[in-house]
């Protein structure tokens, strides 16, 4: 059965990928590059995903968007979509900051969610989750004072 996206390449676009190929890559990175110039030399997408180590739908997928949209989109990815973060540099040093102070009237100690009120309070952000005040502080390994740094203390 002849192949649906033939992978002709110019000699310019040959000689990118060879130059490319000696420079650092990632691995997703170099198998793509390897995919498109062993279809250029007319191997089979079998003999290419055994010599490559990737799977034959991987090399049909790099085949297809070459043929359609090019050798750039062949080689990289699209961006992904996702949500913007809700909490920047600074913000995340005031959430920091507000768990090594003193703690408010009535409370033995910050919880997330006495955090995360206070910073709503404060105007850092309109809204904040108490696994978002969780995440930054676990990013943070600060030990306040103690010479262990973690969650956990031992006797």
């Amino acid at each position: 059965m002849p192949k649906r996206h033939v992978v002709r390449l110019t000699d310019d676009q040959r000689s990118a990928l060879d130059h490319r190929e000696r420079g650092p890559l990632t691995r997703r990175e170099r198998s793509r590059v390897q995919v498109l110039l062993r279809a250029d030399a007319g191997e089979t997408d079998d003999e290419i995903a055994d010599g490559v180590g990737v799977s034959v739908g991987t090399v049909a997928n790099i085949r297809r968007r070459f043929a359609t949209a090019g050798l750039d989109a062949a080689l990289t990815d699209k961006p992904r979509p996702g949500a913007a973060p809700l909490l920047d540099g600074k913000a995340e040093a005031v959430v920091i900051a507000l768990a090594c102070s003193p703690t408010p009237d009535g409370a033995a100690r910050w919880s997330a969610r006495l955090l995360a009120n206070r910073l709503v309070e404060l105007e850092v952000v309109e809204s904040v989750s108490e696994d978002t005040v969780l995440r930054v502080l676990k990013k943070a390994t600060s030990s306040r004072g103690r010479r262990r740094v973690g969650a956990s203390r031992r006797g």
